[in-house]
């Protein structure tokens, strides 16, 4: 069994990010800082999963393995699609805005006054897929949203790895 390098969270101006950690990034017990009025903090996870970008795919885009490691929905890879994440705390309402087989979907992520966006990017690579989660669009007021994404998306990242680890 090989160990994966931990996950990589950041809390960064929503710009273009690369791989190397951002000036900008900060410990998770911080507050975010901003910049310009109207700026906004997005929330970054990258792994390394040891299965190939179809695996990834089926299990980000089939709702039966979305409520295993992330909630229950009716989602459907289509793009204008509306649907609801639905947890014992409330609801999520998104609309799906990208959908690039087996390399990037994205969705809105509007919870109560938060108006956000998750993105996943899937790369392959020579061990298997490298996932990007990019959620972008808290503002200056939502640190609460902020902190629980920065909590909330590693876990629900381990939730993944461990469905594929089960699921053939």
């Amino acid at each position: 069994m090989s160990a994966r390098p931990p996950a990589r969270t950041a809390a960064s101006p929503a710009a273009p990010l690369s791989d190397a950690p951002s000036a900008r990034a900060e410990a998770p017990s911080e507050a975010p800082s901003f910049g310009q009025e109207g700026e906004t903090v997005a929330v970054v996870v990258e792994r390394e999963f040891a299965h190939p970008p179809e695996k990834l795919w089926r299990a980000l885009t089939t709702p039966q393995l979305m409520a295993e490691w992330l909630m229950e929905s009716a989602f459907a890879p289509v793009v204008g699609t509306r649907f609801q994440f639905r947890a014992d705390w409330g609801t999520v309402d998104c609309e799906v805005r990208v959908v690039e087989p087996e390399r990037r979907l994205a969705y809105t992520w509007d919870a109560y006054s938060l108006k956000s966006v998750v993105t996943f990017t899937l790369t392959p690579t020579a061990g298997g897929t490298r996932l990007k989660m990019e959620q972008t669009g808290f503002r200056p007021n939502q640190t609460p949203f902020l902190e629980g994404a920065r909590a909330g998306w590693p876990r629900f990242l381990g939730n993944l790895e461990a469905l594929l680890a089960r699921t053939p």
